[in-house]
C-alpha cells in the first residue's frame, strides 16, 4: 500500500530556543521535506501559546517558500472566524502569486485560542456561527466571482487556490461534504470522532469544481527513531510538555510534579488525546501508518512529527521517507 504524505509544522519553541530559532528549524523540516518527498507541509494558526510559533501562516509560508522551490505550503489551517475572507483571500492569493501552483489553504472554525485572546484578537466570540458562508464567500473571492458586489481579492481573484475544509467533529465533516472540498481531520490530537466523520462525509460528498469525489486527509502523530527505545522515550518527554501546557496554568513544573501530573486524569487525558501515534523503528512506524491509513478510510496522512529536539524531529522525518519510497507525489 502506498503512502500520501505530507506534514504538519507547529513551529515548536523548544526547551531554551527562541521563535527565531523555531522559525528557522521549519525551514529546515520544510527542506528536508522536500528531499524526502513528502507531498505539502501545513502550519497551524495559534494564538497565546508561548511553545507555538505559527500565529501568523501567511508570514510564516511566506518565509519557507523563498527557501524551498517544490514543495506544497498551505495553513492546516486559518482559523476563519479570525478574520475578514476578503483578507485570507488577499494573503493567499499574495502567496500563490508568489508561489504558483504550490499553495494550499485550510479552514478551521475554532478560534485557535481562548476568550482572552479572542477579545485581544478583537473578535466576535460568535463568528464561528458563520463559518460556512465565510468558506463560501472566501472560495468565491478566490474563484473571480465574488458574491460582495463591487469588491475583488486583489491579488487572488481567479487564482483558484485550492480550500480544506479542517475538523475534529461531524460540523466540518458535513460542510466539507456539501461544498465538495477535501476534509482534513485532527486526529493528531482529537481521534475520538475520526470515525464519524469521515463516514459522513464520504456518505455526503457532492462533487465541486474543485474536486470529483472524496478526498480525506487524517492527522497521526509520529515519532520514528533509530531504536524503539529513543522513540517512546522521545514520545513520553512529548506527552509530558502537552500535559503541563494544558493543565499546568503557566506553573513551573519539576520532572517529580510531571511524574504525579501524568498519573492523574490529566495525564490520562493527554494520553487519549495522542492515541493516534506511529511510535518506534521506522518499520514499526511504517506498519502503523498502513494500518491507520486503511483504519481511518483516510486517502492521504499528514504527519506531526512529535519531538522536542530538532535534530530529532529530522530524523523522523527522514526515516519515515525511507520506508515510504512509494510516496504517492
Amino acid at each position: 500500500m502506498s503512502l500520501s504524505l505530507s506534514i504538519l509544522d507547529l513551529a515548536h519553541i523548544g526547551p531554551g530556543k527562541t521563535a527565531g530559532e523555531s522559525i528557522a528549524a521549519s525551514v529546515e523540516l520544510a527542506r528536508t521535506a522536500e528531499r524526502s518527498g513528502y507531498q505539502r507541509v501545513w502550519y497551524a494558526e495559534h494564538h497565546n501559546m508561548p511553545h507555538i510559533a505559527s500565529s501568523a501562516p501567511a508570514v510564516l509560508i511566506a518565509h519557507v517558500g523563498a527557501h524551498t522551490s517544490t514543495i506544497r505550503l498551505g495553513a492546516g489551517g486559518v482559523m476563519l472566524p479570525n478574520h475578514s475572507p476578503l483578507s485570507i483571500a488577499e494573503q493567499f492569493g499574495t502567496l500563490d502569486a508568489m508561489y504558483p501552483g504550490r499553495i494550499d489553504l485550510g479552514l478551521g472554525r475554532a478560534p485557535g485560542s481562548d476568550q482572552a485572546t479572542t477579545y485581544a484578537l478583537r473578535r466576535d466570540p460568535s463568528a464561528a456561527e458563520t463559518f460556512p458562508r465565510d468558506v463560501a464567500e472566501l472560495r468565491d473571492y478566490l474563484a473571480g466571482r465574488s458574491s460582495v458586489a463591487g469588491v475583488d481579492a486583489v491579488p487572488g481573484a481567479g487564482s483558484r487556490v485550492p480550500l480544506y475544509v479542517l475538523g475534529s467533529s461531524t460540523f466540518g465533516a458535513h460542510l466539507a461534504a456539501a461544498l465538495g472540498l477535501p476534509y482534513a481531520f485532527a486526529s493528531h490530537f482529537a481521534p475520538q470522532a475520526l470515525h464519524a466523520a469521515v463516514s459522513a462525509y464520504r456518505r455526503e460528498f457532492q462533487p465541486s469544481e474543485q474536486l470529483d469525489r472524496p478526498h480525506v486527509i487524517a492527522g497521526v502523530n509520529v515519532v520514528a527513531a533509530d531504536s524503539a527505545d529513543d522513540a517512546r522515550a522521545s514520545f513520553e518527554q512529548v506527552q509530558r510538555r502537552f500535559a503541563v501546557s494544558l493543565f499546568g496554568r503557566g506553573r513551573t513544573f519539576t520532572e517529580a510534579e510531571v511524574d504525579v501530573l501524568m498519573q492523574t486524569a490529566a495525564g490520562q487525558h493527554v494520553g487519549q488525546m495522542l492515541s493516534y501515534a506511529a511510535v518506534g523503528t521506522p518499520a514499526d512506524v511504517r506498519r502503523y501508518l498502513d494500518s491507520f491509513l486503511d483504519a481511518a478510510g483516510a486517502d492521504e496522512l499528514i504527519t506531526a512529527h512529535q519531538a522536542l529536539d530538532d535534530e530529532a524531529r529530522l530524523r523522523s522525518v527522514e526515516l519515515l521517507a525511507e520506508v515510504a519510497q512509494d510516496v504517492t507525489v
